[in-house]
């Protein structure tokens, strides 16, 4: 059999809270998206190197004026966390919790690359849930530092009458800042497994990998930790995912290593099996590169570029909107290979603006590109470029009140107040626009420029210095987007986005 090459990072873009699965000869994950819509976002390999992105779990979460981004309310970082994905009779299960609805809720298909998926809601939160079928029972295993189990009806819709629902125990305390969360629950070899993340306030004071273990599920429970490492990167700990097999019987774990603003990256960890307890990664590190025994499969980019030629209304599933977006607002049919942008509720920051069109941006560096037609923008339009985080920057053009157009760079001013840096008149019609993006070495740059014609490139305003906030909680996306300040009515076109990753 031919042989893929891992390298670490797997993925070098926000793809956080990983959880895998292998049914028969593909695997699966689910990762984290908050305030991103579509949500949930399904990803597939063949080989568990390259990884695409098949579909999502939902298309919005809730309707209601923070998921819409109205009435001055938001979900940044708040929305689905840290999903659970589970295989089993033939149904694909992903359950979470949303931390601004208080709220659990457990989606199924039979078609995990093609829905549709039925939803149930539970009230109260389940914090980082680990799912877990066992003869017959349904269980969740959730929470930080206490872990609770909680038993669920047969098709995990609803929180069984009667069954186990009960505080399950306390894990360690003495020395840890942050306790165990971030739970994946198993049944092999007889035992109970539950891996977890624990952040020590001593020793590495890293995020580390904690598997608990018992041969009854109530316990009582031995701990081990089972992988502390950094990667080589600024004592950043590989942790916090689940683990898996392949059809040969070989063990892999995925999990994430925060890597500053370019987000939480996905790494691929060998394990092994000693004594009944899995052992993370070689030697107690994560390997750079490896082997596995699968053939490669072909590579899709996580980031694509777009000429917007579309022959129905609805977009590439790399793309998602920042919040809910209005539907009734944007367009890639009604001017055919452009995406249009029409104004709503008037705004005054492009984190308070609807219908920003995002993708993730990649390491080590990436540039995106751009061509805005101005010609129906209205007075106090903003439409452009973004740098998308708490800690934001754009490029793009503003309309006067009197009808005068700028070439403007701004910046967060804390709040979501957005900040001019730096404006240019702009007599023309049709404005082309970039950002890079510099993440080696944790440099974390983002540089604006803008272009008449597509090749003669200026800088405009500063270099932003990137800034992974807690706020957001995601690492930064580059965004097409338009609002206004003024009035309502005007549509920005834009003719293609153009993606590189160097």
């Amino acid at each position: 059999m031919n042989k893929t090459l891992i390298t670490n990072p797997i993925i070098w873009a926000d793809v956080p809270d990983v959880d895998p699965i292998r049914v028969e000869n593909s695997y699966y994950m689910v990762s984290t998206s908050m305030h991103m819509m579509p949500g949930c976002p399904i990803m597939k390999s063949g080989d568990l190197m390259n990884w695409e992105i098949v579909g999502y779990v939902y298309d919005f979460l809730e309707n209601n004026d923070a998921h819409n981004l109205t009435d001055g309310k938001n979900i940044y970082g708040q929305g689905s966390w840290a999903a659970s994905l589970r295989h089993h009779n033939d149904t694909f299960y992903v359950c979470f919790s949303s931390n601004d609805t208080r709220r659990f809720y457990v989606y199924r298909t039979k078609d995990i690359e093609r829905g549709p998926w039925e939803r149930s809601v539970i009230d109260g939160l389940r914090h980082d849930p680990g799912l877990l079928f066992d003869e017959g029972r349904v269980f969740v295993f959730s929470g930080n530092g206490g872990i609770r189990i909680t038993e669920l009806t047969a098709d995990a819709a609803a929180v069984k009458p009667g069954g186990i629902d009960r505080l399950l125990f306390e894990t360690e305390r003495d020395g840890i800042g942050l306790r165990c969360e971030g739970c994946h629950a198993y049944r092999l070899n007889g035992y109970y497994y539950l891996l977890f993340i624990e952040w020590p306030s001593a020793g590495s004071k890293r995020r580390r990998q904690i598997c608990y273990r018992s041969r009854e599920l109530l316990g009582p429970y031995e701990r081990r930790i089972v992988l502390d490492d950094d990667l080589g990167y600024r004592n950043k700990g590989v942790a916090q995912g689940g683990i898996f097999d392949t059809p040969t019987g070989e063990w892999y774990a995925m999990l994430f290593q925060d890597h500053d603003a370019v987000g939480r990256i996905p790494c691929l960890v060998p394990v092994a099996w000693e004594d009944d307890w899995p052992v993370f990664g070689i030697d107690g590190k994560v390997p750079e590169r490896f082997e596995v025994d699968l053939p490669k499969a072909p590579a899709k980019p996580l980031v694509i570029s777009d000429e917007f030629d579309y022959g129905s209304n609805r977009l590439a599933l790399n793309w998602q909107w920042n919040h809910n977006p209005d539907n009734r607002l944007w367009s890639v049919t009604e001017r055919p290979g452009f995406l249009r942008l029409r104004t709503g509720s008037l705004t005054d920051s492009v984190v308070r603006a609807r219908n920003t069109l995002t993708q993730r941006t990649e390491g080590p560096s990436c540039t995106g590109e751009t061509v805005l037609d101005t010609a129906r923008m209205k007075p106090g339009d903003h439409a452009g470029l973004v740098a998308l985080q708490s800690h934001f920057g754009t490029v793009g053009v503003k309309m006067a009140d009197d009808g005068g157009k700028f070439v403007a760079m701004c910046v967060s001013g804390g709040n979501g107040e957005e900040i001019e840096r730096e404006s240019v008149r702009f007599d023309g019609g049709i404005l082309y626009l970039k950002i890079r993006f510099e993440f080696e070495d944790s440099v974390d740059l983002a540089t604006f420029y803008y272009s008449a014609d597509g090749s003669e490139w200026t800088a405009i305003g500063e270099a932003l210095r990137m800034k992974y906030t807690l706020d957001h909680f995601m690492g930064y996306r580059i965004g097409l987007f338009n609002y206004a300040a003024g009035q309502s009515g005007g549509y920005a076109d834009f003719d293609y986005f153009r993606y590189e990753r160097s």
